[in-house]
């Protein structure tokens, strides 16, 4: 088995020097009245790295404007067309002029100037045509683990995922940092009384004071909305409880040292593994729910640039992502078996004995080189490119509150 730090492959060279894995070009609606004209861009296209997203609403959320831009500069794009209506806030022209001080190929239209749906369509796909042209010749550059970030997170999970799935990528995640890469976890409302945990993981500090505030803003919200991340499939699947949902959701962040904590839309600004806190500010705290979906959760650490995510469900799932391929992980031997075309990697031979941990954390560490040097995910080869931006009020930092203060 070939060692961790020797695998390599070819990426995609961008004028900000990070490389990608993937060459997409990413039409972005930027109000639901022009997603249909988008969406007959991307599907009449018939090509596989043309990709959908965008945002539904019509009135200013800088929270969802943060998500497009990111998608914008993140170095899986190389190209960009933009589809706005024509009265809407979020303007296509902004977004089409950020991707060109990225150094990317961006187009953008107005549908009512245009001329309506099917001459949109006809120029967007002649431009889609263009920008196609335009990526074949994006140099190529050489990548391993050190240059890639991933992220990840759970859902569907069952007693398997706190026993197996969640723990392989846990140790994935050591691999990846120790070998100089960036790791990416969510879902601090999934670590209700791991507080004290995650604190004492903290690397300095400004990183300890950032983990409090985030699982106690997290914690308060829960309280607020009445809504813990915990559902009836979770209990099916043979957890009883909000904790012990969480110390298998906690697994997933491995052991090393936490470098603090970053928000939606934000890289981050170094190696090693962080934690992402994706759950609406203070400010007004009703405004927005925390993971209404996994496709959410997966778009938010997309958002902080990572080139792959993972997605463990011991109770299987078939979502994939845009931009990013998706790998989904099972710890659960039947719902790998019952679901073999949309589950990538089975982690119940170390719950059979059959294998070490160390040893599957080898085998995931073979699969995401085999992904970043172009092998399809299962996901990617049924074409689920699944995507949701909400409204939601964000800080871009972590803005303590007096109440924060008050706890030290």
């Amino acid at each position: 088995m070939i060692r961790p730090e020797e695998l390599s492959w070819q990426g995609y060279a961008r004028k900000n020097g990070k490389p990608g894995i993937r060459n997409r070009l990413l039409v972005i609606y930027t109000v639901k009245c022009s997603e249909f004209v988008a969406d007959a861009i991307v599907r009449q296209s018939g090509h596989p790295d043309v990709e959908l997203v965008g945002f539904d609403g019509c009135t200013d959320n800088q929270y969802a404007v943060n998500l497009l831009i990111s998608l914008i500069r993140h170095p899986n794009v190389g190209a960009v067309l933009a589809v706005g209506l024509g009265c809407e806030y979020v303007q296509p022209k902004w977004l089409a002029d950020i991707a060109g001080k990225e150094g990317k190929p961006a187009r953008w239209m107005f549908i009512q100037e245009a001329g309506g749906t099917r001459k949109a369509i006809a120029q967007g796909l002649q431009w889609t045509c263009e920008m196609l042209e335009e990526l074949n010749g994006t140099p190529r550059k050489e990548m391993s683990l050190r240059d890639l970030t991933v992220g990840a997170e759970c859902g569907g999970s069952d007693f398997t995922s706190g026993l197996a799935g969640n723990v392989v990528v846990g140790n994935f995640f050591d691999l990846l940092v120790d070998l100089g890469g960036t790791a990416v976890f969510e879902e601090i409302v999934e670590a209700v009384g791991l507080d004290q945990l995650l604190v004492s993981r903290g690397a300095n500090e400004q990183a300890k004071k950032e983990i409090r505030y985030t699982y106690d803003k997290a914690l308060e919200y829960c309280r607020q909305v009445r809504q813990y991340s915990v559902s009836p499939g979770n209990f099916a699947g043979g957890l009883s409880t909000i904790e012990e949902k969480s110390m298998g959701a906690v697994a997933k962040s491995g052991s090393r040292p936490i470098q603090g904590v970053i928000k939606v839309s934000c890289t981050p600004p170094g190696p090693g593994l962080w934690l992402l806190d994706s759950t609406p500010d203070p400010y007004w705290m009703q405004f927005g729910i925390t993971n209404p979906n996994d496709n959410e959760g997966l778009m938010d650490l997309i958002s902080t640039g990572a080139h792959i995510v993972f997605l463990v469900t011991g109770r299987g799932n078939v979502v994939g992502s845009a931009v990013s391929p998706c790998i989904k992980i099972t710890g659960n031997q039947e719902t790998f078996s019952r679901m073999e075309e949309d589950m990538d990697f089975d982690a119940s031979p170390v719950l059979r004995g059959a294998c070490t941990q160390n040893e599957l954390a080898l085998r995931v560490a073979q699969m995401t080189a085999k992904v970043a040097s172009g092998e399809l995910s299962k996901s990617e080869a049924l074409g689920h490119k699944e995507f949701f931006i909400p409204y939601k009020y964000q800080e871009k930092t972590v803005a303590f509150t007096k109440r924060a203060c008050e706890r030290e």
